[in-house]
């Protein structure tokens, strides 16, 4: 095998169904015609390699691809339920908190000192859901 020339690679049931989404949305946004979109479906369908794929929209404009949605607050029942470290996390946040609280009634101190401690125990809380959420994206240059 010559090594100038690349190794086609095999179409598989995904490419060709992303391809036909996208000639069969052409179609219903006027850009094909019946018969056109009809004789790419086939194509589609009887295509072998990715290659060969790509000449059949090449005409056509790309769908736009869906950004991955931001939820902004990254410390949700779900990322407790995916990562079992952000659940160790809130209960060592928790009984901290706690007994922090407990200190402070039992010291009878005027000043609500547990505040300070309890916020930055909070924000590292955080800090820590919002690097799981940030690993979990696809493409994150981050390694998870």
């Amino acid at each position: 095998m010559d090594d100038k020339i690349p190794a086609r690679l095999r179409a598989s049931d995904s490419d060709r169904e992303r391809v036909a989404e996208t000639i069969q949305s052409a179609g219903s946004d006027g850009r094909l015609t019946l018969e056109e979109v009809e004789d790419r479906l086939n194509t589609v369908y009887a295509t072998r390699y990715i290659d060969e794929l790509g000449a059949l929209t090449a005409d056509l404009p790309q769908p736009e691809r869906p950004r991955p949605g931001r939820s902004g607050w990254p410390l949700t029942r779900a990322a407790l339920r995916e990562h079992p470290a952000l659940r160790v996390h809130l209960g060592v946040v928790a009984v901290l908190v706690t007994l922090l609280i407990v200190r402070w009634a039992v010291g009878g101190a005027g000043f609500f000192w547990p505040v300070m401690p309890a916020f930055w125990l909070f924000v590292s809380l955080l800090a820590h859901a919002r690097i799981r959420a940030f690993r979990a994206r696809p493409g994150s240059p981050v390694p998870y």
